[in-house]
């Protein structure tokens, strides 16, 4: 098992890791990217962007789907659909912890297949409202246990 390597830094320019990358990070079910680190994937790499909206308007675009968006040589966005709409409801924040579960799954077989890093921040765990404790818990086990390299940046 691979552990989770930590870095203070900025995810979308992660000079440490080497070779191929693929950045996560948790959208929406709205197909909004308007604040964090989704507004600044979609201010570097426009097309990012502009393929989740498209994405938006498809069948697949659901709880715990995954659209990989190849932005450079060697980086592809994950856009993971984790977060049920914007803001808490009734005081249950946005994130949903079983579709975040299975996006993980889902960039753990692109990773190996291309044998890719992953990096992001700490996902889920800003706006979508989530709980840090809980997200590693799902990085190690659908990550880090499957031998994938892992990179979490902290601004």
């Amino acid at each position: 098992m691979k552990p989770i390597t930590y870095f203070s830094g900025d995810a979308l320019n992660p000079l440490e890791v080497k070779g191929r990358k693929i950045i996560v990070h948790v959208c929406n079910d709205l197909g909004v990217m308007g604040a964090g680190i989704a507004l600044a994937i979609r201010k570097k790499w426009p097309s990012a962007y502009d393929d989740y909206v498209k994405w938006f308007k498809k069948d697949d675009f659901k709880l715990g789907n995954v659209q990989f968006v190849k932005v450079d040589k060697e980086t592809v966005v994950a856009n993971m659909i984790g977060q049920k709409s914007l803001g808490y409801t009734n005081g249950v924040p946005p994130i949903r912890y079983d579709a975040v579960g299975s996006c993980l799954k889902k960039v753990a077989v692109v990773a190996k297949k291309y044998e890719a890093s992953v990096v992001g921040p700490k996902i889920g765990a800003g706006l979508a409202g989530g709980k840090w404790e809980e997200i590693e818990k799902l990085i190690i086990e659908n990550l880090c246990e499957q031998d994938v390299s892992v990179y979490i940046y902290e601004l």
